[in-house]
């Protein structure tokens, strides 16, 4: 990569230092501080002498670039795309930043506006640096942000907003009793907020770190019943229950989920010890690898807050304008993941613009950026059709 280019990126964005990542050649970082409101940082990767147009990766709740898409057991989706002659550009946002302390005077307004105007910061200093027309990429939140940016008006619009494992609006009509979850979900966070509750932590790097510490050693937490015999899940074999049933343990946002972040398989056996499991499409050390990139790994109170709002259709609280999306739309959901909630894909289709929406059977919520088959299964259908 023209290391030019990077140095001009910075400029563009107010300033920032460059280091090389070792997600392999032609990566390059900036660091973008902000003075008391923190830091936000952006990857940059592939040939912009080549490159046709930038994609911009926006991370899920709680990850980071380098974690959602330079992780892979091969090629990452963010090379899969560099290979295929986009520029990649990935914003990771302030709060993976964050101490363990989990404040600072940024914290309570990361909502979904908090975000955009840091992604809008850096779509608007990459097409000036390189000229080049832009797409967005999200997966979950990261997802719920490019079509809440893709809505708004004024300014170069994307070619094309590409969306990965995440849930629009519930529909009212045929799903009330999930727009009734998502309303009181939505109340929850603000109650949380008003208590000075400003970060959520999903726990995912707890459970990782007992897993490998000492995965045999009894978790704490009892398996569910009529699970056979009796006893406590191992470290290990919690680990896996919570990534396959995800939506069976505690957690307030936890039944968004058909199932769980990985697809597989747990059969509880007679004791702890003769429990079976597996993952399905993601292998093991890929999760690992993936949550090892993390930084704070928190969810900030504000951005669930106004996710649970878009699913509820709490409009009062945060709005997208569906019908104003006007780039195409390439949707991808995990039959296990999100699943099949096609509101919001029909309400951009009735707006004039081009949706493909469809569901990938047998994936859960991370297998669509980590799954091994994934390649094939899931991002070929994103590239741009000839």
């Amino acid at each position: 990569m023209d290391r030019n280019l990077v140095g001009r990126l910075g400029a563009a964005l107010g300033g920032g230092g460059t280091a090389a990542l070792d997600l392999g050649p032609g990566h390059h970082r900036l660091v973008v501080p902000d003075g008391q409101a923190g830091q936000f940082t952006v990857d940059v990767l592939g040939d912009a002498d080549t490159a046709h147009r930038v994609v911009h990766l926006l991370p899920g709740g709680g990850l980071n670039v380098a974690a959602n898409y330079g992780t892979a057991q091969g090629r990452s989706l963010a090379r899969f795309l560099a290979d295929h002659g986009y520029l990649v550009v990935g914003t990771t946002p302030r709060e993976d930043a964050l101490t363990s302390d989990r404040t600072g005077p940024h914290v309570a307004d990361r909502g979904l506006d908090g975000h955009r105007t840091d992604l809008e910061r850096v779509v608007s200093a990459a097409g000036t640096v390189t000229g080049l027309p832009y797409e967005l990429l999200g997966h979950s939140a990261g997802a719920a942000l490019a079509l809440a940016t893709a809505a708004r008006t004024g300014g170069e619009q994307p070619r094309r907003v590409l969306v990965l494992d995440t849930t629009g609006p519930y529909d009212p009509e045929t799903e009330p009793e999930l727009v009734a979850r998502a309303e009181a979900l939505t109340d929850l966070f603000q109650q949380q907020l008003a208590a000075g509750v400003l970060t959520v932590d999903p726990g995912l790097k707890d459970l990782f770190a007992r897993a490998a510490a000492d995965p045999d050693a009894p978790s704490g937490l009892p398996r569910p019943q009529p699970a056979p015999g009796d006893g406590q899940f191992s470290n290990l074999g919690l680990l896996h229950y919570a990534l396959i049933h995800t939506r069976e343990l505690p957690g307030p946002a936890n039944w968004i989920h058909h199932r769980g972040h990985s697809g597989g398989s747990y059969a509880f056996g007679a004791t702890p010890e003769e429990d079976r499991f597996a993952l399905t499409h993601t292998p093991l050390p890929v999760w690992q690898e993936a949550v090892a990139r993390l930084g704070s790994g928190l969810q900030p109170t504000a951005l669930l807050r106004d996710l649970a709002a878009v699913w509820a259709g709490r409009t009062e609280v945060h709005r997208i304008d569906w019908a104003a999306i006007r780039a195409d739309v390439v949707w991808v959901n995990a039959e296990f993941g999100r699943g099949d909630h096609d509101l919001g894909a029909r309400l951009v289709r009735r707006g004039g613009a081009r949706v493909d929406y469809r569901v990938v059977p047998g994936y859960g919520h991370g297998d669509v950026v980590w799954s091994a088959t994934a390649e094939r299964d899931v991002w070929e259908s994103l590239l741009p059709r000839p």
